[in-house]
């Protein structure tokens, strides 16, 4: 089984108002997991230099992110950085005017990039020289994306409440899909009349394939599994009532990262306070456990059991957002399309 990079953030250690969560966060962070014991280190930390922020106060971290041929693709709220792995050289940067609470980056077939800009509502493609492709919206009815080419919306602080979050990119199909995370669904951005329908009123996250079957996930920590030829729902799990890990409670779930036909690791986030309480109405419900730490967990869907939970916070890590395989193979050479300008910011 492949060890993890895992993605997110460290949250400030004191701030007057922890429900602006777009200023929570002081540090993007990669982590790496080791699945054979559990040991968890930060290999990666990262912070936005000045002009890809509204201002000092903005939250960086690391949204959702993708391996793909030796690269890993990651995005703050504003950028998108290419890093070759397992070293993590930083080979790419790219920061747009119309980037707004980026949620994910991957790759496309033909090699360019496909970038949730959920800030906006929309899905963008870009070159890795940051040249726009195309831009497609999520919303209900709207043909194109609207917003002003004058405006650097990187210099807003936030634009919620969203109309659709969009917030994971996939193909299926053989088409560019996207889940909506405040509606519960996923269009498919070439004719958003084919949709993916899931039995939830919870925000929803993901939308990873795997062999015929893609995985979503609700805040309220429940995982569905979709027939991708069909689109139906072929089966859903309440991680909730699985027995219980070494840190049962509640926790806000995102990512997941199938592994076969039974297992799935899954992403959790401590529960912090927020000013969009919708999302959180499901803690109302709960009558039992307490808050989760930031972690990952491992479940074998067909046994309902925990098999391995692996807490973040000891390294530093407050808020995780996926989970992605660290390649086994070498990596291959740097690619002559992998874009590093002059000015790029230098980690920390």
């Amino acid at each position: 089984m492949h060890d993890l990079y895992v993605l997110g953030g460290v949250q400030r250690p004191q701030f007057r108002d922890v429900r602006e969560e777009w200023r929570l966060f002081e540090k993007a962070l990669i982590g790496q997991v080791s699945v054979s014991d559990g040991g968890a280190r930060i290999c990666r930390e990262y912070d936005s230099p000045a002009d890809a922020r509204a201002d000092d106060s903005s939250s960086v971290l690391f949204k959702s992110g993708w391996v793909e041929a030796g690269r890993l693709y990651v995005c703050t709220s504003t950028e998108v950085l290419i890093f070759q792995v397992p070293e993590l050289r930083q080979t790419g940067y790219i920061s747009l005017p119309f980037f707004n609470d980026l949620h994910h980056v991957r790759p496309t077939p033909r090699g360019t990039l496909a970038v949730v800009v959920t800030g906006l509502d929309m899905v963008s493609e870009i070159t890795r020289e940051g040249e726009l492709v195309k831009n497609w919206s999520t919303i209900e009815g709207q043909s194109a994306p609207q917003y002003s080419s004058t405006v650097d919306y990187r210099k807003i602080p936030t634009l919620k409440p969203y109309r659709s979050h969009p917030n994971f990119a996939f193909w299926a199909q053989d088409e560019l899909w996207v889940s909506r995370g405040d509606l519960g669904d996923a269009i498919c951005l070439a004719d958003p009349e084919r949709r993916i329908h899931l039995p939830t009123r919870e925000c929803i996250h993901d939308g990873w394939v795997r062999q015929g079957r893609i995985y979503f996930t609700s805040v309220d920590g429940r995982l569905f599994v979709i027939h991708e030829n069909n689109l139906k729902t072929e089966a859903v799990y309440d991680l909730n009532t699985f027995s219980a890990g070494e840190t049962t409670g509640y926790s806000w779930c995102r990512g997941v990262l199938p592994v076969d036909d039974h297992l799935a690791w899954v992403c959790f986030t401590r529960i912090r306070q927020t000013r969009w309480k919708e999302k959180v109405q499901w803690i109302k419900n709960i009558v039992r456990g307490f808050p989760r730490p930031t972690c990952i967990a491992l479940y074998d869907l067909a046994a309902g059991k925990v098999l391995r939970e692996i807490n973040l916070e000891p390294m530093g890590m407050h808020a995780v957002f996926n989970a992605v395989p660290v390649p086994l193979a070498a990596p291959p050479a740097a690619a002559e399309n992998d874009h590093l300008p002059a000015a790029e910011p230098i980690p920390i």
